[in-house]
């Protein structure tokens, strides 16, 4: 087994705080050191911004450089982007309206983004729809931090059931994405704070059994140090 150094490009905090807190964890069995930075928005003489996806044209220099910097034999790249609200100068966004199916449109977008990147040592990734898809993968471990929300969890659950159990197909709609229906039902929810060690409580192993493309991914993330 080899070592491999992983740079994950992350939407924002959430996300960077999961990988660091949860992903890094598990990958580390597998010989992989993971650093993770949220995506470059914009800068000013004095300092750099960070977070959130709004052009993809900015992310992909952001990646580029960062491809740059860490030109060894030994490194890896990916990101963490949700397809809910992605930007739309995506590559081939415009043909990915036509694809129905959520497996099938995610995995267009990654392979595009693949081919725009074009380096053998990235591996892209784009959250259905987004990541609190993995919270609701079990809306019970919300009772954790909103004990006293039992009926709109329960609502929650209901919801999940609605869909096959299968919170990534809870869709993308502006009303309806996974993190407008848990602020709905608690308001209080807190994505950066609560989000990021709710989704990661019950480990990665929970959420690749519960949530296939997320389990897709990171199957593809632990054979890096196999396949080096």
């Amino acid at each position: 087994m080899n070592f491999i150094r992983l740079n994950i490009t992350a939407e924002g905090q959430t996300e960077e705080r999961f990988i660091k807190d949860t992903l890094a964890l598990h990958l580390g069995h597998f010989n992989i050191s993971t650093d993770v930075r949220r995506v470059l928005t914009g800068k000013d003489k004095r300092k750099s911004y960070r977070g959130g996806l709004i052009s993809y044209i900015k992310a992909k220099k952001d990646i580029q450089s960062w491809l740059k910097e860490d030109n060894h034999a030994e490194s890896r790249f990916s990101t963490m982007f949700d397809l809910y609200a992605l930007p739309d100068d995506f590559p081939k966004y415009e043909e990915s309206k036509k694809i129905l199916k959520p497996y099938e449109k995610v995995v267009f977008l990654e392979n595009a983004m693949q081919e725009d990147i074009n380096d053998f040592r990235f591996v892209p990734y784009i959250q259905l729809h987004e990541f609190e898809a993995l919270i609701l993968s079990n809306p019970q471990n919300l009772e954790y931090e909103y004990f006293d929300r039992e009926n709109e969890i329960a609502a929650l659950q209901k919801q999940l059931e609605q869909h096959n159990n299968n919170a990534e197909l809870i869709n993308e709609h502006e009303h309806t994405a996974p993190s407008k229906r848990i602020i709905k039902l608690i308001p209080e929810y807190d994505k950066v704070s609560v989000g990021a060690m709710l989704a990661g409580m019950e480990g990665i192993d929970n959420l690749k059994q519960n949530c296939r493309h997320f389990r897709n991914w990171v199957e593809k993330l632990e054979q890096l140090s196999q396949n080096h």
